[in-house]
């Protein structure tokens, strides 16, 4: 995983882990008690305020945090404006720190986010939990250990041409479809595994990888 441009951290708890660097780090609401808790400082917040801890707000305002603080009637999750507005800062790279406890419907609207068109230019990857979680447009070259599972799933439509390379099932030109259970639970034969496709986006996902991240 290349080291972010910028780094979103969504509300929600999860495991510590050694964050790569990045030149920006964006809160999305109680995300800026996340991020306090992972030692990064926050450069921009973003969302209605309604889950922040009154503390975390007013150390980061004294620290110099830009906050964007949007009504609670709005058409977009904080998720989502944190997301907008790493690319409205020109990000190339993305790397979301999200939770993977709290309401289902949340956590599979955050996960189904992640395939928007509005992020189609930027390379996306996101800890989720104790899983690893890159989308894949065209392309990714993805580094593991032998044995670490890999879980491919489309997402918004059939994705055509996948071809992967350094999986135990390997797929040549093929099809998922969104729904099936065609690439779960492939595995990683050595460090370096690849992933093409022709059409379409894929979620590649990692369980328990977030150790992996941890050691760099």
């Amino acid at each position: 995983m290349n080291e972010p441009d910028v780094v979103v951290v969504a509300s929600g708890a999860g495991p510590w882990v050694a964050l790569p660097g990045a030149p920006t780090v964006v809160a999305a609401d109680g995300g800026l008690d996340r991020a306090a808790a992972l030692g990064l400082v926050v450069d921009v917040v973003m969302g209605d305020l309604d889950s922040v801890s009154p503390g975390a707000l007013a150390a980061a305002k004294e620290a110099g945090a830009r906050i964007v603080r949007h009504p609670e009637a709005k058409d977009a999750t904080d998720l989502e404006l944190a997301l907008d507005e790493a690319v409205r800062l020109g990000a190339r790279r993305v790397l979301l720190v999200a939770s993977a406890e709290g309401r289902l419907d949340h956590l599979l609207g955050s996960l189904l986010l992640l395939w928007a068109d509005s992020y189609a230019a930027i390379e996306l990857d996101a800890i989720v939990g104790d899983a690893l979680v890159h989308v894949v447009r065209g392309e990714r070259a993805l580094r593991g250990s032998p044995g670490d599972l890999l879980s491919l799933i489309a997402l918004g439509g059939p994705a055509t041409g996948i071809v992967t390379n350094g999986l135990d099932y390997p797929l040549a030109a093929e099809t998922l479809q969104p729904g099936s259970s065609r690439g779960i639970s492939n595995v990683f034969t050595g460090t370096d595994a690849r992933v093409t496709l022709d059409t379409g986006v894929l979620l590649a996902i990692r369980p328990g990888a977030v150790e992996a991240v941890r050691a760099g």
